[in-house]
């Protein structure tokens, strides 16, 4: 009877039956990688935004508080985002004749929110709230980073899964150091009655780390 096989191919079989392990293995360990990465996170970018607001001068050198823009972070899900009025009360006096500033008086006039470009955006099955965090002590830093020495508000953190719960595992007030957050904290209401009180125990179950916390 003819061979039906050469004689190396039991050698070519075995070859490839572990460069089809290493290929497995590989793309494994490549998306492993992949998914913590900073490019993957986007960790580093800024967004493209309609006027372009430097956080550094505003914060830093001007001195305007964070809640000044972002004036529900205290009490509700959502920070907020400055509209064209909240912006004109300065810039109705300064630079008002400025070509950038120009969507911000088309937007006034219309009628039209500004269309901010979000850098933090996270995905729609998880729920933030971000009253919950600032009268628990979390800085808007621990988060954000150093807003006030951004030029451009750039993702520092991931922001993942992961990166909160190391967090919520831990869960201490951070301390207040930079500009930004000791004239946000000075606009935090005190001596809040417990109607008004956002404390986590208030609105979530215990422990930090339920999937309910985040997962509605």
């Amino acid at each position: 009877m003819a061979q039906l096989f050469r004689p190396g191919a039991t050698t070519a079989f075995r070859l490839g039956i572990i460069a089809a392990a290493l290929v497995v293995f590989g793309s494994l360990a490549g998306g492993y990688i992949f998914v913590r990465s900073d490019w993957f996170w986007r960790i580093g970018e800024s967004a493209v935004q309609p006027i372009p607001f430097a956080h550094d001068l505003h914060v830093s050198g001007v001195g305007i508080d964070c809640a000044f823009c972002h004036n529900t972070a205290e009490r509700n899900a959502q920070a907020g985002m400055p509209t064209a009025q909240t912006c004109l009360t300065c810039h109705s006096q300064i630079l008002q004749g400025a070509t950038v500033l120009e969507p911000l008086r088309t937007s006034n006039a219309l009628g039209q929110p500004i269309r901010w470009s979000s850098v933090h955006r996270l995905p729609s099955f998880v729920y933030f709230h971000h009253g919950v965090h600032v009268s628990s002590g979390i800085s808007c830093e621990t988060c954000h980073g150093r807003v006030d020495q951004m030029r451009q508000t750039k993702k520092v953190h991931s922001l993942s899964m992961s990166w909160c719960l190391s967090c919520h595992r831990n869960s201490q007030p951070t301390a207040t150091t930079s500009a930004s957050e000791q004239l946000f904290r000075a606009n935090v209401p005190s001596g809040s009655t417990a109607k008004d009180s956002l404390r986590v125990g208030d609105v979530f179950a215990n422990p930090l780390t339920d999937c309910s916390v985040c997962h509605r």
